[in-house]
């Protein structure tokens, strides 16, 4: 690959509250799915990140969880320590809000942003914006908050949206060489990524049903060629959160697992083995060793 002698590489990071389509923007901007995605709050719980190189710049994005303002256990703290440590190493903040919303938590995740990091506010799911003449008094109030480097109303489903926010990124970010090699999409390990998408399907199965204080531990990954076979356990902290999650005669389970299956092939390219089991282990959330030992910060 010939790169630019003009050529661009920085860190941007995509912070917001829960649910304003951080993951899917990045998804978006990566041009692979990277982050999993839910309707349900905190589904992002690690600093993931995502790749994009192009013949003039290497985009290298953090996603991060949704800081949180509502609740303060262990859990909570550790994903508000992620968002927090992922503003001050970056060369770039994208802070993202919803169109025509902008609330008592959003101001609490701007007020996070020392006022020194460059920062671009992406107004984001304008697509889903139903009256579009209140758009300019809202951009205009969200101008009179702070001086942002740029204020961008996009939808992340829209591929000339994703494009236009990349130039405005690129002259943001360093010149210098890339970092990354050009097929790379994401520095997490495959075993890292099949958990998340197995967590994703737990997500989207359960709704608000199964509280989010569940999680997967990969137990054994093993590649042969082209297959993989994964154990995984789904950790949860009650017996009827098991019982919700195994269905009427296991065929929720069976469901969860199937599509995780077929979703880790496609984002591996490769055949998948996979294997769940779900474990009762109460507290978990709230206990520091057993935060860190599933991996979070």
């Amino acid at each position: 690959m010939n790169l630019s002698t003009d050529f661009h590489c920085g860190t941007i990071a995509i912070i917001g509250r829960p649910n304003v389509g951080k993951s899917t923007l990045l998804n978006a901007l990566v041009g692979h799915k990277i982050s999993i995605t839910s309707r349900k709050a905190q589904t992002t719980r690690h600093r993931i990140t995502g790749i994009r190189t192009l013949p003039d710049a290497q985009y290298i994005f953090v996603d991060t969880p949704g800081f949180q303002t509502q609740y303060s256990g262990m859990l909570n703290r550790s994903l508000n320590r992620t968002v927090a440590g992922a503003i001050h190493s970056v060369d770039l903040v994208l802070f993202v809000i919803e169109a025509g919303q902008f609330g008592v938590e959003d101001q609490k995740v701007l007020d996070l942003i020392p006022l020194e990091v460059p920062t671009l506010l992406i107004i984001n799911k304008l697509d889903r914006m139903a009256d579009k003449a209140k758009l300019f008094p809202f951009l205009k109030k969200m101008g009179a908050l702070r001086n942002f480097g740029e204020i961008v109303p996009l939808s992340a489903k829209r591929a000339d949206d994703m494009q236009k926010l990349l130039t405005l990124v690129r002259p943001r970010l360093p010149l210098g060489e890339a970092i990354y090699a050009e097929d790379d999409l994401t520095d997490r390990s495959e075993r890292f990524l099949a958990a998340e998408i197995l967590r994703e399907k737990i997500f989207r199965w359960t709704g608000d049903e199964l509280p989010y204080t569940s999680t997967v531990v990969i137990e054994k990954y093993e590649q042969e060629g082209r297959l993989r076979r994964i154990f995984a356990t789904i950790l949860v902290e009650r017996d009827s959160h098991k019982a919700m999650l195994i269905g009427s005669k296991g065929e929720k389970l069976k469901q969860i697992s199937s599509e995780a299956r077929m979703d880790i092939e496609k984002c591996l390219d490769a055949r998948v083995y996979l294997e769940v089991w779900i474990k009762v282990k109460s507290g978990w959330a709230a206990d520091a060793a057993s935060l860190k030992s599933y991996g979070y910060e």
